[in-house]
């Protein structure tokens, strides 16, 4: 028989061990130490405008949006939003998606005319009973829900498609090409004119949510998705491991289901680095030598507020925002 005094003991230790939990499993790191992470390292910006948010006190989720939101409004990044280059018929189609803490999940693709597709992605997610809305019908559901219809191309994305059309050779190749002749470098991977931005955030709370946002591969054909709204391929969240999202050439990305294949290996043990390797070895190991002729990388950050990322080729970056301030990281690659 349990006597009282050894009852009130165990008890004590039972409520102290339920008290001591958080510090055990390494919540205390998570805790009140936000981070923002994305792709390319132009989107410090984006970052910056995330954190202000994470930073006394708001969601992952609100974080996500109101920095997404910043690129999509920059005329001057031409892969997202307002500005981005149109596909080879001359008009801005734009693909987004986002993903909660609580596996809720909005997305919408083939989308004209809506600078915030991040946040028709997440109207949808909160105000439908579906996941995914496409062309018309997602146009359709913005202007019912009040977004308004605006023209998306700007004199400079005319100009570079008008150019495009003398030779009009498309190839997902000469896209990324085409993106680094106009850029102050030449090395692969979009430097100044980065692809897709695909955001993570864990914030105060020790919650995690993502979002993806693009204008999709310069001059592609009509109608032509990647994997930027693809839940599991360009954006991935799992509250108890961690969230991860893509940039490059998308279809190499949904081949492998890229971003749920990262958390699924930092599942397994791996670190947000150790994890993007591996899922980019993966596309090596299924694509051979045509590996080297396209972009893909990959960020992730876990439940503990570490953060990774690893390319197929040089040139790849991604940007952090935590209390220590921005910070800029050159991905390794495998090429």
């Amino acid at each position: 028989m349990l006597h009282r005094r050894n009852f009130l003991q165990a008890s004590g230790l039972g409520i102290l061990g339920w008290l001591l939990r958080p510090a055990l499993n390494g919540s205390p790191n998570v805790r009140n130490n936000p981070v923002v992470l994305s792709t390319w390292a132009p989107n410090t910006k984006a970052n910056a405008k995330a954190f202000s948010v994470l930073e006394p006190g708001g969601s992952a989720l609100d974080a996500v949006e109101a920095g997404i939101k910043i690129a999509e409004a920059d005329p001057s990044d031409q892969s997202v939003g307002y500005g981005g280059l149109p596909d080879r018929d001359g008009r801005v189609t734009l693909d987004a998606c986002i993903m909660d803490h609580q596996g809720n999940i909005g997305a919408v693709m083939f989308v004209e005319h809506i600078k915030h597709v991040i946040s028709l992605a997440r109207m949808v997610m909160e105000k439908t009973p579906h996941v995914q809305l496409a062309g018309e019908g997602a146009l359709q559901f913005a202007l019912e829900s009040g977004f308004q219809k605006e023209n998306l191309l700007t004199p400079e994305s005319e100009k570079a498609w008008k150019k495009w059309l003398i030779d009009a050779k498309y190839d997902p190749q000469q896209s990324i090409d085409i993106l680094n002749q106009q850029s102050s470098k030449t090395i692969k991977g979009q430097i100044d004119n980065h692809d897709t931005i695909g955001m993570v955030a864990l914030d105060n709370d020790g919650n995690l949510s993502g979002g993806c946002s693009t204008s999709g591969m310069a001059y592609k054909m009509r109608g032509r998705v990647g994997d930027s709204p693809i839940i599991g391929a360009g954006l991935y969240v799992d509250n108890e491991i961690g969230a991860a999202t893509a940039t490059g050439v998308g279809e190499e990305v949904v081949r492998i289901c890229g971003s749920h294949t990262v958390i699924e290996l930092m599942r397994q043990g791996l670190s947000p680095e150790q994890a993007c390797k591996r899922a980019v070895e993966r596309i090596v190991r299924m694509q051979g030598e045509k590996a080297r002729k396209v972009q893909v990388g990959f960020i992730a950050l876990d439940k503990k507020g570490r953060v990774g990322g690893y390319a197929l080729q040089k040139g790849f970056t991604y940007a952090m925002h935590s209390k220590a301030g921005p910070k800029i990281f050159q991905a390794k690659s495998i090429y």
